[in-house]
């Protein structure tokens, strides 16, 4: 997998300095990673503002804390498996997704079964995504 085939999509900005700064510090590691930010609104406009940012060729992956949670060298195995697909992560706004729109999706991923602030998910998902590419290329990053 190679993780330029992924990107982020989330609902909301990211307004606290010290977590715009670790978020940035992955990106410089993830050539290619991009974020793609959507305005917070109600819940079925976010959906639809998700439906129109996603590509055709793109797979969503939602964030959501009913999500699976997997390891860091599970979640590195689970990218792999994807090969050459485009992946899009979908970190929703507060109040979630709808229920149609969970069903659509092949993959509901959690960070944690603890429940997180929108920024601080974003942050968790940039190191894990950076933590699974140094699993895969064999990288020491994993261990230090």
């Amino acid at each position: 997998m190679n993780i330029s085939r992924c990107r982020i999509i989330a609902v909301g900005k990211v307004r606290k300095r010290w977590v715009q700064d670790g978020v940035e510090l992955y990106l410089k590691r993830l050539p290619g990673l991009t974020i793609t930010e959507l305005r917070d609104s109600s819940r079925d406009k976010e959906v639809e503002a998700i439906r129109q940012a996603l590509r055709p060729d793109e797979l969503p992956v939602l964030l959501m804390e009913q999500g699976n949670t997997l390891t860091s060298i599970d979640f590195a195995d689970r990218l792999r498996d994807f090969g050459s697909e485009r992946l899009a992560f979908v970190i929703g706004g507060a109040d979630g997704f709808t229920d149609e729109f969970k069903s659509s999706t092949r993959w509901q991923l959690s960070l944690s079964p603890l429940t997180f602030p929108h920024e601080l998910a974003r942050l968790l998902l940039v190191e894990q995504l950076y933590r699974a590419q140094s699993i895969l290329q064999g990288s020491p990053y994993h261990r230090a």
